[in-house]
């Protein structure tokens, strides 16, 4: 029941200014990163040190493993002739396309079309473009 009364009385009194003297103690926080982490300044500098030495051999070590994981792609690679069967896949679709863009693609695919049902396309579609345009047009 006292909790209760001094958490609802209590903390609105605190932002007031008359609830305790915690203000004191946030007044009283160091601004110096040393004194904030309770240790002097040689300490501080100390642990900033081996804080960047660690970090730098970190960054070592991954630079290392990248290379050993590049050496083994280039291995493997080589060992499986990727770049060789990539290279010849490749090449295979640069002659496909050639052939499709070029005209005399686009007249194989013309005679592998069906010229019956390419017809009742174009005239289905002129005939509802003719009935949409009577319907928007009152001269038609």
């Amino acid at each position: 029941m006292a909790f209760l009364i001094k958490s609802m009385v209590g903390n609105p009194l605190k932002g007031m200014g008359l609830g305790g003297g915690d203000e004191k103690a946030e007044e009283e926080t160091p601004k110096d990163p040393a004194a904030a982490a309770g240790m002097t300044r040689e300490e501080y500098e100390e642990y900033q040190k081996q804080l960047v030495e660690e970090k730098m051999e970190r960054d070592a070590d991954f630079l290392h493993k990248k290379a050993e994981r590049a050496t083994l792609r280039v291995c493997l690679r080589e060992k499986y002739r990727l770049p060789k069967e990539l290279l010849k896949m490749v090449d295979e679709d640069a002659t496909e396309e050639e052939e499709k863009d070029s005209i005399m693609g686009q007249f194989q695919n013309l005679q592998n079309m069906d010229m019956d049902q390419l017809k009742e396309k174009a005239s289905a579609t002129m005939a509802e473009m003719k009935t949409k345009a009577e319907e928007k047009c009152s001269v038609m």
